[in-house]
């Protein structure tokens, strides 16, 4: 709606003098306004972006460590960030599903729109599969997650070192379609950004100013 058919649509309802201006930058402002992500959605989101980064840089690192004391070490770190961000996970979608996110640029066509909506949908999968297949995989090896070394995790599944290599061979399956997704979802965040020009970058940008 044009900035004239707006003052003329609340002049008709007698709210505002005729002499009263309504800028196009405080419309610009209602608009926009709509488009913004929560505070706490932007801090989740870039909360988790750190932590799941970190985290399979660490598992890259672990990997290849000799059997040793602090490989041990490492390898409940990385078991105690895994429940950490499932827990994580877990708060970012109930707060999703509670607080509607904003909607996707209008000059985005359909097929566009389905697959920044699958790729959303793959990275909230990723997140609950990845941290669950590790949950399994160290269950079926026999080895107990005890978080920060002092609250102990139910084993999920007996041992069984079988299926204990199926399931880190899953486990590192899904971690490389996570780099799959996470390197599409940055591509497509700096195509809105120098490409198209819209705002579905810095709406996610903390601390988010408006020219």
């Amino acid at each position: 709606m044009a900035p004239s058919e707006l003052r003329e649509m609340v002049i008709s309802m007698n709210v505002l003098p005729v002499s009263f201006p309504i800028r196009s930058s405080q419309l610009q402002s209602t608009q926009l306004s709509s488009s913004k992500y929560t505070k706490i959605a932007i801090a989740l989101h870039w909360l988790m972006a750190v932590a799941i980064i970190s985290l399979f840089v660490l598992g890259l690192y672990m990997h290849d460590l000799p059997l040793s004391p602090w490989k041990l070490r490492v390898y409940s770190w990385h078991k105690w960030a895994g429940v950490t961000i499932f827990t994580l996970a877990i708060v970012r979608l109930l707060w999703r599903l509670a607080n509607r996110p904003p909607k996707l640029p209008q000059h985005m066509g359909r097929a566009e729109q389905f697959v920044a909506h699958g790729g959303h949908g793959l990275l909230y999968f990723l997140m609950f599969t990845i941290p669950l297949s590790g949950w399994l995989m160290s269950s079926a090896k026999g080895f107990q997650t005890v978080l920060f070394g002092v609250f102990p995790i139910p084993d999920l599944l007996s041992k069984n070192k079988e299926l204990g290599d199926l399931l880190q061979t899953l486990h590192w399956g899904l971690n490389l379609l996570l780099v799959a997704i996470v390197a599409g979802h940055i591509a497509a965040a700096l195509k809105h950004h120098f490409i198209d020009r819209d705002d579905v970058l810095t709406r996610m940008l903390p601390n988010r100013r408006k020219s």
